[in-house]
């Protein structure tokens, strides 16, 4: 086994905890915004451990990004399918979930009201998911899916 074949099958494999972590968070956000609930220490965990393996994700794949051979810097890969989505689109629109990601978590950690910390958790998570569906969508890989 390469490192190349290491590091994709940890990125692919890791992308469950992201997954489920992000939706729990977007869930009780969603719950404790329009359910009018306290901001606990357990939603600051579950929002805190989402960022977290969001950002793991993204240095499991910047790792992976020099390592793949589907990233190509040549005349070709902008006219290649394959080679543009891996080489370009792939890692900026995970890098906009990513970030969406990380303005969501540092704009509820300043807000005093629980309400607007469930909602700000929400709306920013759940933007930044959809966005990485369309990603993986963008590249005709499976979203639950070995690849």
């Amino acid at each position: 086994m390469t490192l190349y074949e290491i590091f994709k099958d940890l990125h692919s494999g890791f992308r469950y905890v992201v997954f489920i972590l992000v939706l729990l968070a977007i869930i009780q956000s969603l719950m404790g915004w329009l359910g009018n609930k306290p901001y606990t220490e357990g939603n600051r965990k579950i929002n805190l451990f989402a960022f977290i393996s969001a950002h793991t994700q993204l240095l499991i794949g910047i790792i992976l990004f020099f390592l793949s051979p589907k990233v190509q810097f040549n005349s070709e890969t902008m006219k290649n399918a394959t080679t543009r989505y891996f080489t370009v689109e792939h890692w900026v629109m995970m890098l906009i979930a990513i970030a969406l990601i990380t303005v969501g978590y540092i704009k509820a950690k300043k807000i005093e009201t629980s309400v607007s910390k469930h909602k700000t958790i929400a709306i920013f998570y759940l933007i930044a998911f959809l966005v990485i569906i369309g990603a993986i969508m963008a590249g005709h890989l499976s979203v639950l899916g070995a690849n």
